[in-house]
């Protein structure tokens, strides 16, 4: 089944050619029944937008949408626009999947070890209909409250998890070294089965 995936990263790895080498492994696929994922990314459009209008963007790329995946680089869990996709993909109920982008070689040929998971920077508690949403504050180095949502309005099959950090629930994979180019379509199926789409 294709599934509808957002794309999270920061922008400086688009210019070092590692979030599209992710975004564009289906162009070089032999079939189209390899197709398995549409890309929605912004990050075209939102380079002179104001905070506002990135928001709405981000909001309306989200719509329709069942995966949310996070090219990770070695600053990405520091921009505050990936952590606004990742609290508000969380919102919807889109299954999350981070993906390192640091062994894909740059323009350059070169890789880069591997950054921060950005799951591990927010923290969720379940009490009983609520979820409260915590994220870690790098200026402070504190766990700021973020908001609290109704359990019923997401999907996620938490099991006997009640909390945790997000990156306790949802998968981290290495595009080079776990086979991104043959198994993401895989990692995108499990992702939103775990999110009840």
């Amino acid at each position: 089944m294709a599934r509808k995936v957002f794309f999270s990263f920061h922008y400086k790895d688009v210019a070092s050619f590692r979030t599209n080498a992710v975004r564009n492994s289906w162009v070089t696929k032999r079939s189209q029944d390899d197709f398995v994922f549409y890309d929605v990314s912004l990050w075209e459009k939102v380079k002179k937008e104001s905070p506002l209008a990135i928001k709405r963007m981000i909001n309306s790329g989200l719509k329709n949408t069942s995966v949310t995946a996070i090219l990770t680089g070695s600053e990405t869990y520091a921009r505050p626009w990936v952590r606004y996709e990742i609290l508000e993909s969380f919102k919807r109920s889109n299954g999350l999947i981070t993906i390192h982008i640091n062994s894909i070689p740059d323009k350059n040929r070169a890789t880069f070890a591997k950054g921060p998971n950005p799951l591990d920077y927010f923290y969720f508690r379940i009490q009983n209909t609520k979820i409260l949403l915590w994220e870690w504050d790098i200026a402070t180095k504190s766990w700021l409250f973020t908001e609290r949502i109704n359990k019923s309005n997401v999907k996620y099959r938490f099991g006997d998890i009640s909390e945790g950090k997000l990156s306790k629930i949802f998968d981290s994979y290495d595009w080079m070294i776990d086979d991104g180019y043959n198994k993401f379509s895989a990692w995108t199926e499990k992702a939103a089965i775990f999110a009840g789409k």
